[in-house]
Formats: structure tokens, C-alpha cells, sequence
């Protein structure tokens, strides 16, 4: 979702402070949320700033570390066909110096396309028919 633009953000300002209108009024003129203007006003309050915040999401992964991961889970599971993901986060940490989550290593065991293949603790139960 993209951020409100600073223009509006303006015309809200002023409808408030210049307009002397209720917040009920500035949201209803301007098609917003209540609690989206009383963020505003605090926001300006507390800090001084009415420009939106800066987006600060995790940053993706290059793809030079995204193949060096995916070669990296292809070799440990060639060496280790039964490993379990809890396994081969601790083992990709411990090459990359990272800490991986769980997730971010099953996503890259689906991009090598290698299923992890668990031995069986017993053998196959076989029913014979004579």
C-alpha cells in the first residue's frame, strides 16, 4: 500500500488548523480515517515531521547470496539426503556466519527443487496375500 501523498496530508493540516473543522469533518471532506488523522496531528506533535515514515522493511536478498544459498543447500543435502530443516539452518548459519530462519531455508530448498528424503526408523510393513 502506497503512503498518502504530502499534498493531502497538507489539505488536512490546514482544513484543521485553519478551517477550525472537527476531525469527524476533516474525515469525512477528505475520505479518511479517523484514526489516520489523529496519527497525523500526534505525529506532527510529537516530532515536527507530516511527511509519511520511511519504509523500513528487510531488505531482499541479492542474487548473487540468494544462488551462493541455493548451491550451498544443494551440497548439504547431496551430503545429508535426510537432513531436517531445523539441520540445515544450523549448518547454512554456520557456513554463511548468518542466522537463517526456518522459512527462509525451506524456501530455498523448494527453488533447488531437492525434497529433503527422511529414512525410516523401521521397515516397510508388508502384507502378503497367499
Amino acid at each position: 500500500m502506497d503512503a498518502i501523498s504530502q499534498d493531502l496530508r497538507d489539505r488536512v493540516l490546514q482544513a484543521y488548523d485553519v478551517d477550525k473543522q472537527s476531525r469527524k469533518q476533516v474525515c469525512q471532506r477528505f475520505k479518511v480515517s479517523y484514526s489516520w488523522v489523529g496519527k497525523l496531528l500526534q505525529r506532527r506533535r510529537e516530532t515536527g515531521s507530516t511527511s509519511a515514515k520511511p519504509h523500513t522493511g528487510n531488505k531482499p536478498s541479492s542474487d548473487a547470496e540468494r544462488q551462493q544459498r541455493e548451491a550451498t543447500v544443494t551440497t548439504l543435502i547431496d551430503q545429508q539426503p535426510d537432513a531436517t530443516l531445523g539441520e540445515l539452518r544450523e549448518r547454512l548459519s554456520d557456513e554463511q556466519a548468518t542466522d537463517l530462519s526456518r522459512s527462509t531455508v525451506s524456501r530455498a530448498v523448494q527453488q533447488v527443487d531437492r525434497p529433503l528424503k527422511k529414512s525410516r526408523c523401521t521397515p516397510t510393513s508388508v502384507t502378503r496375500r497367499g
